[in-house]
């Protein structure tokens, strides 16, 4: 049976696959269809890795768009246990884009923090398509500091195109906000872990991710604006979001070499929405060890580190040269 959503690159994998169901709920196979079952696994499995291998920045977003893709409450069921959300920013309401609470995680206490966009339509309208607005990134920053009086950890997981763009968000103080989120997390006084998990799109995406170690999943992008908006921007015309996402340089590769993030964590074989136990699996051994490398620091060091690694990020020159690619 064809599978509910077939990204375009994705059609010949679909295509073998059900040729060789096909085969498999056979009756008593002979030994040369058992032996073509066989190579068609095989072949399936080089497709599978050849193409994830090789895509391009466009198909990436693709990926991580991908409506099956494993969100913030299914890495909740999976990787944490005993979750109590915490909710509202004692100003204006509970914003269902980004959602709060304590957790545990391999026995230690966390605060945890994640977008959320929502599986279904109606899901999706209360959270915005996990576009937060002034009062999520209130409750966040709330949640945070109320985890390093506690001295608990913080978790922070990403999957957003941006902040919310209407009016209403915009006069509640939206930019404001994600700002003091900035400022605020720059000197909270317990590690700080973030993880890209899907988009990681704008000040949306920043105004929850300053951290101590900052990771992204392999097929995430973490960017300072969508493909489609920057497109809009530069070529009047979101249809050409593919030439944007190339020339944004915004992939899990890139930023490597660029230095922004600090680790790609893997996912399974044909991405993280083929396999979502075996995707938790990973994250949550990435998520302790970092947890267990940043205890080794003191607080002022910890402080001074963070300081540090965002003065880091970037290059210029005084010559007049062109910076290094």
């Amino acid at each position: 049976m064809a599978a509910l959503h077939q990204l375009p690159f994705e059609k010949p994998l679909y295509e073998l696959e059900e040729r060789l169901l096909k085969l498999e709920l056979q009756q008593d196979p002979t030994s040369p269809e058992k032996e073509i079952m066989r190579r068609m696994r095989v072949e399936l499995t080089q497709m599978t890795r050849e193409r994830y291998a090789n895509l391009d920045p466009w198909q990436t977003v693709q990926v991580s768009r991908h409506p099956d893709r494993p969100q913030t409450p299914d890495y909740l069921e999976l990787v944490f246990d005993e979750f109590v959300e915490l909710h509202g920013d004692k100003t204006f309401g509970d914003d269902r884009a980004i959602v709060t609470g304590f957790a545990r995680l391999a026995g230690r206490k966390v605060m945890l923090v994640g977008h959320q966009k929502g599986r279904n339509l109606k899901e999706r309208n209360e959270c915005c398509y996990g576009c937060a607005h002034p009062e999520g990134y209130r409750k966040a920053m709330q949640k945070m500091e109320m985890a390093s009086r506690y001295g608990l950890p913080v978790i922070c997981l990403i999957d957003t195109p941006g902040a919310y763009p209407g009016i209403g968000a915009e006069e509640r103080g939206q930019a404001y906000n994600i700002a003091v989120n900035l400022r605020d997390m720059s000197t909270l006084k317990v590690p700080i872990v973030c993880v890209v998990i899907g988009e990681g799109g704008s000040g949306g995406a920043l105004g929850i991710g300053m951290g101590d170690h900052v990771a992204m999943l392999e097929f995430a992008y973490y960017s300072v604006i969508s493909p489609e908006g920057c497109a809009g921007i530069l070529w009047k015309s979101s249809k050409h979001a593919n030439k944007a996402a190339k020339a944004l340089r915004f992939t899990s590769k890139d930023l490597t070499q660029l230095g922004v993030i600090d680790d790609v964590i893997p996912e399974p074989l044909g991405g993280a929405h083929r396999d979502h136990f075996k995707m938790a699996t990973t994250l949550k051994a990435r998520l302790i060890e970092s947890l267990q490398n940043l205890e080794n620091f003191s607080i002022p060091d910890l402080l001074e580190r963070r300081y540090q690694r965002y003065r880091r990020i970037g290059v210029f020159h005084e010559d007049g040269s062109a910076a290094p690619v």
